[in-house]
């Protein structure tokens, strides 16, 4: 049996260090690299076309999101002669030796199956608990799965049958892909193997606050399209983002008790959640620090979906939410 061509796209901005490690981690195994570049001024498009990588250099006058980028490296990629599979990956993520071989041998053994992926790790996960966080949110169950993050290989039959991904889209744009190629007919699936490793290189709050005020956004725009998804996110986020902030607010001049309990409310999710790691393997001090960002994750999470909801009424551009 003839093997699947394979090719790679990679997206990034001032990776540095890492788009170096992402990019020699797939020219041995790909038949053909792009990497998509949005205003870098690192290096990072020179060392790309040096390395014999073709670089498309998004025009940033037009609004930039992953999605689009994804696009615009699967055009390049096909516009260079025909391709079977497509493995995605962000720029700070480097391929794990073996992923490209597994993951083509899957997709060429199960005509039906149009996306795999594996598990993502981080780098140093004990950097910071904001990277740890990162650590036990990447690995999930291998098995027949609806959606994944950006790092996946996928069939192009697939990808050009879904349509791509929506370029409007600027956060949780790979679930919504994966959403409409499993309305397509095809079957999605997690092997349970290492994939990518991941450089969050994130060690402080803020750069956390706006991720999870992005991903409040994702839960909106993507809950609006696939009113079935993102549904108990966008719940809780409403009861313990705005209701009980509110509620609080109010109790502080209206009925002091109400404020208590809400507290209370409050401190009874924090330690739930840090049960809930601890039984998952996490060391005490560790699942009460991730537990109480958890907790508060929903305040970020609010304002996002707020920020979609006015830019929807206004007809405001839908523009990245930058953490980094």
């Amino acid at each position: 049996m003839t093997s699947l061509s394979l090719g790679a796209v990679a997206i990034g901005r001032n990776e540095g260090e890492r788009l170096k490690a992402c990019l020699r981690s797939l020219v041995p195994a790909c038949d053909r690299v792009v990497y998509v570049d949005s205003g870098s001024t690192d290096g990072s498009v020179a060392f790309a076309r040096a390395l014999g990588v073709t670089v498309v250099e998004l025009d940033m006058n037009t609004p930039f999101t992953a999605a689009r980028a994804r696009n615009a490296g699967f055009d390049a990629l096909l516009a260079q002669g025909p391709l079977d599979l497509v493995q995605f990956v962000d720029g700070d993520c480097t391929v794990v030796p073996g992923w490209l071989e597994a993951g083509a041998a899957a997709l060429q053994d199960d005509p039906g199956l149009g996306l795999v992926t594996g598990w993502r790790s981080e780098i140093e996960p004990d950097a910071s608990v904001y990277n740890a966080m990162f650590e036990v949110d990447w690995h999930r169950p291998a098995g027949p799965i609806r959606t994944c993050g950006g790092d996946m290989m996928v069939r192009t039959q697939a990808f050009r049958q879904a349509g791509g991904f929506d370029p409007t889209v600027i956060a949780a744009e790979d679930d919504e892909f994966c959403l409409r190629l499993g309305a397509a007919g095809w079957r999605l699936e997690r092997l349970p193997l290492p994939m990518t490793r991941h450089d969050a290189a994130m060690t402080s709050f803020a750069p956390w606050w706006r991720r999870t005020i992005r991903d409040g956004h994702g839960f909106a725009q993507v809950g609006r399209m696939h009113p079935d998804h993102f549904r108990r996110e966008r719940l809780r986020a409403w009861v313990y983002g705005l209701v009980l902030p509110l509620l609080f607010l109010a109790g502080l001049f209206l009925a002091p008790w109400v404020s208590v309990a809400v507290l209370a409310v409050y401190a009874l999710s924090w330690l739930r959640t840090a049960r809930n790691l601890k039984r998952a393997g996490l060391q005490s001090a560790m699942a009460a620090r991730q537990a109480l960002l958890l907790t508060i994750s929903k305040i970020p999470n609010v304002i996002g979906m707020l920020t979609y909801h006015n830019r929807r009424r206004t007809g405001g551009d839908m523009q990245i939410i930058e953490y980094k």
